[in-house]
């Protein structure tokens, strides 16, 4: 893929006759593929919070499916909780928007049609209670990143301190948190005797739907003891496992796409062909035959869920970390370092035997097929991208295998040598003393922490693992204190290419 936009012509956003909407589709390349179905025809079933590029890469692309099948009442409604930029940019184009597969072979461009409007919740919290609270809604799904949930992830509960959930409990009717919506949006439905909706989280949660559940109702019941015991006895919580690298969409491909396209899209998506979604078959209020998009209906989605949370998004945020401290800007660049692929393969093949999986699951292909996928050059998704919100996702990743590893009497080594990188990482000055930007919720105590520790390994790693919203008990166990300290001295004395090739030695 060049990189010279002085080839690629430039189309001005302001002119309708150029931006990508219901009226230009004629327009379009008979090469694009368009949807397959009546826009007009759609009416929504599934209202969508948090509608970022991963929901728009996966979960619209098989409800894109199903409308072209027939599904016609199951069109999504997207909500963003604050930034309206998701909004501005495809409310103009009439919900639409490109869908760019890259693989080697060149990128497949195709024309999604499922998401029919978006709101800002922010600006109008009430206009998306409603919506949520309409009958006709009855899927409501979460993309919300882990942040959103408002929890302790070491723990899965609610954090009652959050910001969001103080202002929600004290505003219920204009709530900032995802929960604080669900939980006004059931109420509503609760008094009015409407049938509740099935929440469905796809965000990268260990058993995401238990979690939201306890979470939504433990939320509930510091409102009303009897709007929570609705909730537990009435709503369903179907856990999922969603698989797809989605990167963030660059000002370089949005006009590499207009280009293909002729026309502006102002928020196309990058993704894989890979693609999979297992999801719990529990939806007393309807669904879509989602079989016939090919998503896998099981009846529980734990096993897959560890799978992929400890082989896919483990080894992913250890190449994040480590390959940002060795300069490498993508996955895919990485990838291109032979140390840095046998050290990936460590972790997955450390993590198998914390794995509970089904008869016939063939980890070893799974995990081959995952070095494959990180390493398409088509794909740039960058590793300061994976790298936020690391204590969110540290615990689900990385330390409920070193939880188990421990506990089975085995080492936690190439486990420990990811989370120094994350320690390194987090102190917000690279390797060549250049500032990071670190984007997560507790990015300021982590700072404070690194600060006073200075870059000590046995100052920095034991003040860090003292985080107990992070690392629970775990950052107490003196086995789990030696590996990390031991794996952060080694890096900042070599250094990240060195320390894993010095660690793939030993």
């Amino acid at each position: 893929m060049s990189s010279d936009t002085a080839k690629i012509p430039f189309f001005n956003p302001k002119d309708g006759n150029f931006r990508l909407s219901n009226a230009n589709l004629p327009r379009l390349p008979g090469r694009i593929r368009q949807p397959a179905y009546d826009r007009s025809l759609i009416s929504p079933g599934i209202v969508h919070l948090g509608i970022g590029a991963f929901h728009r890469a996966h979960q619209a692309v098989v409800i894109d499916d199903l409308l072209a099948g027939g599904a016609m009442d199951w069109g999504i409604i997207g909500a963003s909780l604050r930034s309206p930029a998701t909004r501005d940019a495809l409310v103009p184009q009439d919900g639409l928007y490109t869908l760019a597969v890259r693989s080697g072979a060149g990128t497949d461009h195709r024309i999604i049609g499922s998401v029919l409007a978006v709101d800002v919740a922010a600006e109008k919290p009430g206009h998306l209670i409603a919506r949520l609270a309409n009958p006709a809604t009855r899927i409501v799904s979460l993309t919300i990143t882990e942040k959103g949930y408002c929890h302790t992830p070491q723990t899965g509960d609610l954090d009652e301190r959050h910001p969001d959930i103080v202002h929600d409990l004290q505003n219920p009717g204009t709530p900032r948190s995802a929960i604080g919506y669900l939980v006004a949006a059931l109420a509503r439905r609760r008094i009015a005797s409407t049938a509740p909706f099935t929440v469905l989280s796809c965000d990268n949660l260990s058993a995401n739907g238990q979690t939201v559940e306890r979470i939504v109702t433990q939320f509930a019941g510091l409102r009303s003891r009897n709007l929570a015991k609705w909730i537990e006895a009435e709503v369903t919580f179907p856990s999922t496992m969603v698989d797809r690298i989605v990167p963030e969409t660059t000002d370089l491909d949005r006009a590499e796409i207009s280009s293909a396209l002729g026309m502006i899209d102002a928020w196309p998506i990058i993704t894989e062909p890979f693609t999979q979604w297992i999801v719990e078959d529990r939806f007393p209020a309807g669904r879509p035959d989602f079989a016939a998009a090919g998503v896998q209906l099981v009846s529980d989605v734990t096993p897959f869920e560890h799978m992929k949370l400890r082989l896919l998004n483990a080894s992913h945020s250890a190449l994040a970390y480590l390959g940002y401290l060795a300069g490498f800007e993508t996955i895919a660049a990485t990838m291109t370092d032979h140390r840095f692929v046998a050290f990936a393969r460590q972790v997955m093949q450390d993590a198998a035997p914390t794995l509970a999986m089904p008869e016939g699951t063939d980890l070893a292909a799974y995990s081959a097929s995952l070095l494959q996928r990180f390493s398409n050059s088509a794909l740039h998704h960058r590793t300061w991208q994976i790298a936020m919100d690391g204590s969110q996702k540290l615990p689900q990743r990385l330390l409920a295998t070193m939880q188990d590893r421990l506990r089975l009497g085995l080492p936690i080594d190439t486990h420990a040598l990811a989370v120094a990188g994350w320690m390194r990482y987090v102190t917000g000055t690279d390797e060549r003393g250049r500032a990071i930007d670190v984007r997560d919720p507790l990015a300021r105590e982590l700072a404070d922490i690194a600060e006073r520790a200075g870059p000590v390994a046995e100052r920095l790693a034991p003040a860090l693992l003292a985080v107990s919203s992070i690392f629970g008990t775990l950052g107490n166990d003196p086995r789990m204190r030696s590996a990390v300290i031991e794996a952060l001295a080694k890096l900042y004395a070599l250094g990240a290419r060195q320390a894993v090739q010095t660690f793939q030695a030993a």
